[in-house]
């Protein structure tokens, strides 16, 4: 490199001129904000310098976009210098960004009935684990939204499904409050999250094709109706002289239980006898006519 010795000022002094100290070659170098800061020995106010006149975006302007959001990345990308130029700039808006999200964390949600006793980070933790996931891989963030308040995110990761709840964040000398901006953190902040559903009433089994096997057996369906009718019929036994015909044989169980009372006979139905309680005999009339009469012949 070769070494250079300051020789003096231009007329007007807009220019630095200077001399190499073995060929004697001139040069000069034009006396801006950039060469005072270098003199003085101001990195900062260098850098910041530097990153003006390289792109659009001044220093305010890049530390505004961090505050408000954005990445490095990204606007390394929209002021079209390296990362390594924003990071110095962007590092004390990180650092604010991660408080404002920490204190996020203990403020309380407000629910219909006011301020939760607990803080979103305890109720965030009983839904998580409630879902199955863990709050530590999780990451918090906050940001200000376009009406300078602070946003708190946590975005956490299930499956191949990225998930991210966001709340509006103010806080205040009891650890401030946080309202939910969308249906994920909603759903984080329910009360009822987490209990078991109502249970299902069984559904009854419906009858297997085992059971209709024995269809198979008959041939023909009136033999089935033949011998499903035979099934439920008991051992008959012949009539005898002292029996009528139309009377059903006794059985044990019958002539031990107790015999059932008769009906009661309506007002208007006539029970057969006449008025002096003998029964009532038919007229020629309804015999010949086979009409049955309810009076005495």
């Amino acid at each position: 490199m070769r070494e250079l010795r300051v020789i003096g000022l231009e007329p007007g002094g807009t220019h630095v001129v200077c001399a190499d100290t073995e060929s004697g070659e001139r040069f000069r170098l034009p006396a801006d904000d950039k060469l005072r800061a270098a003199a003085r020995g101001d990195i900062a106010r260098f850098g910041q310098i530097e990153i003006e006149t390289e792109s659009q975006l001044r220093p305010k302007d890049i530390q505004a976009r961090i505050r408000a959001g954005a990445t490095i990345e990204q606007v390394a990308a929209e002021a079209g210098v390296s990362m390594k130029k924003v990071e110095r700039f962007a590092h004390p808006v990180l650092l604010e960004r991660a408080l404002a999200a920490q204190k996020a964390q203990g403020g309380h949600p407000v629910r219909e009935n006011g301020p939760a006793l607990q803080t979103l980070e305890e109720i965030v933790s009983l839904a998580f684990r409630a879902r199955g996931h863990n709050l530590e891989d999780a990451d918090w963030d906050a940001w200000r939204g376009e009406d300078g308040h602070w946003v708190a995110q946590l975005q956490w990761q299930a499956g191949r499904t990225t998930n991210a709840a966001h709340w509006h964040f103010q806080y205040d000398a009891h650890g401030g409050t946080v309202v939910a901006l969308d249906a994920a953190a909603t759903d984080l902040l329910d009360p009822d999250f987490g209990r078991p559903l109502r249970g299902l009433a069984p559904v009854t089994e419906i009858a297997r094709d085992d059971e209709f096997d024995s269809f198979d057996a008959f041939d023909d369906p009136d033999d089935f109706d033949e011998a499903e009718a035979g099934a439920d019929l008991g051992p008959t036994a012949e009539p005898t002289d002292d029996q009528p015909l139309g009377d059903e044989p006794s059985s044990p169980a019958a002539e031990t239980s107790a015999p059932e009372p008769l009906p009661k006979v309506a007002p208007q139905h006539q029970s057969g006898r006449d008025k002096k309680g003998r029964p009532a005999l038919p007229s020629w009339d309804d015999v010949l006519l086979g009409i049955r009469s309810s009076g005495r012949g």
